[in-house]
């Protein structure tokens, strides 16, 4: 027992090691097709990297796919986020940064109710990634044309002691220009 459990643990972290090497490998073949302009298997192999469940390579994947436009539907690519933050055990501030982009990437589609519902975790924690958020919803009901409520989350923001000091600038200008009598 005491020689099989270092060779079943040293097993296991060349076994790990591989497969990461390979996840690392098709990632970096799909990215350089794609830049050639091979786009033939690029979606089918970033979803295989996302259902891998990689704390790496799983969110490059998804992010590959929205910043590159890739045509996957927003039902899906919303699918690819509920992954990344239910089922990878991302360090917290991991996590809800990619809520938080979940958030950005929904904004322009999704009502305020389903918004708040998908920035709510960033919203109620103390994460560095909340006035973010807070930003973000205040500047959705802004662009609605909802002015009560984009002020009560810009002073959310000025009343958050952790407020990041560039949204909390953006914040005061926003007030000043825009809410001032």
């Amino acid at each position: 027992i005491l020689i099989l459990i270092p060779i079943i643990f040293f097993s296991h972290q060349i076994y790990s090691k591989k497969a990461k090497e390979n996840l690392a490998s098709k990632y970096n073949s799909a990215v350089i097709n794609y830049e050639v302009g091979d786009n033939s298997n690029v979606i089918d192999i970033m979803k295989e990297i996302i259902h891998e469940k990689d704390k790496t390579y799983s969110p490059l994947a998804l992010y590959f796919l929205i910043d590159n436009n890739v045509p996957v539907s927003n039902e899906e690519i919303n699918k690819f986020f509920d992954i990344l933050i239910n089922n990878i055990n991302l360090d917290k501030e991991i996590k809800y940064l990619v809520i938080y982009k979940k958030g950005l990437f929904n904004a322009e589609f999704e009502n305020e109710n389903n918004l708040i519902t998908i920035l709510n975790p960033v919203i109620n924690s103390e994460s560095v990634w909340k006035s973010h958020a807070l930003y973000l919803m205040a500047e959705y009901f802004l662009h609605k044309n909802q002015k009560q409520k984009a002020k009560e989350f810009y002073n959310q923001i000025l009343n958050y002691k952790k407020s990041n000091a560039n949204i909390l600038k953006e914040t005061r200008k926003r007030l000043n220009r825009d809410f001032s009598e």
